[in-house]
């Protein structure tokens, strides 16, 4: 059984936001010049603008990303990254568990709804980030810094479905509140372990200053009581960072 219709995701406005995020990155950005960097600061301080998509459950988030790292040495950096991000997700039949599969079609069938009538309930979310661990970075052009890393850390959701003033999501909604599937408000939380990668670059404007384009790309099962699969997560970020400190090369 599915219960499932397509919505429409904010396809068009991810791809050209992310578009004229690079676009604007590559805009700014100085040519490549060869030579060693003559400056590397002992630290360096990370803030900027933030989106994380998640395709699997139609969710797409903005929010706000901050990093604070310590160079080791010239090539290894050790730091920590938050983030904090809003948006909203569709719930639909096919998401969930085998056994709230068949709860959910049990209800629709007491309440008399026809098997082929879709469901797509709307749901705000809102998630935090965690994480920490060492940075790689490439130095060889002198206002360019290449960089990846490994992306493991902790991932923190709150999620809470809008039925809106359609009669019969309130009365899904509702009816998970009451088996505990959803909180007696009608929110859900969760917080679980994230793996995968990523990386980017520094354009380095100035010796202290620089615009940072970076990604990554991690997988995490939240809500694995209610939600059958995992999902991949894209997270983008840009905005400028620091260089603060000693310089480590002398």
């Amino acid at each position: 059984m599915s219960h499932r219709t397509k919505i429409p995701w904010a396809g068009t406005q991810r791809a050209t936001t992310a578009l004229l995020l690079l676009t604007l990155a590559l805009l700014l950005a100085p040519r490549p010049a060869n030579g060693q960097q003559s400056y590397v600061s002992r630290y360096n301080l990370y803030a900027g603008y933030t989106f994380l998509d998640s395709p699997h459950v139609s969710l797409f988030e903005n929010g706000f990303h901050t990093q604070a790292g310590v160079n080791a040495t010239t090539w290894l950096a050790l730091g920590f990254d938050y983030s904090l991000s809003q948006g909203n997700l569709t719930l639909t039949p096919d998401l969930l568990t085998p056994t709230l599969q068949t709860e959910l079609a049990g209800l629709l069938e007491l309440l008399g709804v026809p098997a082929n009538t879709p469901i797509a309930i709307p749901s705000n979310s809102r998630t935090q980030t965690f994480a920490g661990g060492p940075q790689f970075e490439f130095r060889h052009f002198k206002q360019v810094t290449f960089f990846v890393r490994p992306s493991i850390g902790a991932i923190h959701e709150l999620a809470t479905p809008q039925p809106g003033s359609n009669a019969l999501y309130q009365t899904i909604v509702k009816a998970f509140e009451q088996t505990g599937t959803l909180g007696a408000n009608g929110t859900k939380t969760d917080s679980v372990i994230f793996y995968g990668g990523g990386g980017g670059a520094d354009l380095n404007l100035s010796k202290h200053i620089g615009l940072r384009v970076q990604a990554d790309v991690v997988y995490d099962h939240l809500f694995s009581d209610t939600l059958k699969d995992g999902r991949t997560t894209v997270r983008f970020s840009v905005g400028p960072t620091f260089n603060i400190g000693k310089n480590i090369k002398k």
